[in-house]
């Protein structure tokens, strides 16, 4: 039994030395271990509230991105509507143009024809009062006693004037 049951002189330099080694270690082992700890578990709080609010700021910027892109996506639908109505009013107006210059241009062809027209007529009637004067005063210088020298008269005015 003595092998199992420790000697007073044993057990006391056991707990002397554990003693030792305890003040030796809460003096110079346990401090800087024990704060080291707490710097590394303070580390990981922040850490942890710095990934945090890295995380809502990037749901706050994800959200942001989207109205963003919302917002852009309107105004890009504005724009195109924007340009789509500038477009149809732009071939609007080119075709009302283009309908008055048309016009304008028929009416102009038809008052240079109407003034053709006009004085063609003119010139036709100038020729008609000449021819008809000529012939009036071939017959009054001669003398128109019988019929027949009538009738070659007329004759011979109508073989003339169709020549001409």
């Amino acid at each position: 039994m003595e092998l199992v049951t420790p000697d007073f002189g044993l057990l006391f330099w056991q707990v002397l030395t554990f003693l030792t080694v305890l003040l030796v270690l809460s003096k110079f082992a346990w401090k800087p271990i024990i704060s080291g700890l707490k710097e590394r578990e303070e580390s990981i709080e922040t850490a942890l509230s710095e990934a945090k609010k890295a995380r809502e700021e990037m749901a706050s910027l994800t959200a942001d991105n989207q109205k963003l892109i919302l917002e852009a996506r309107k105004e890009r639908d504005k724009m195109l509507d924007e340009a789509q109505k500038m477009s149809a009013t732009l071939i609007h107006e080119a075709k009302e143009k283009a309908n008055q210059e048309s016009n304008r241009m028929i009416e102009a062809a038809r008052a240079e024809i109407q003034i053709s027209k006009e004085a063609a007529i003119a010139e036709l009637k100038n020729y008609l009062a000449s021819t008809s004067l000529n012939i009036a005063e071939k017959v009054i210088k001669r003398n128109l006693s019988t019929d027949a020298s009538q009738q070659q008269l007329v004759a011979e005015l109508l073989s003339n004037t169709s020549n001409n």
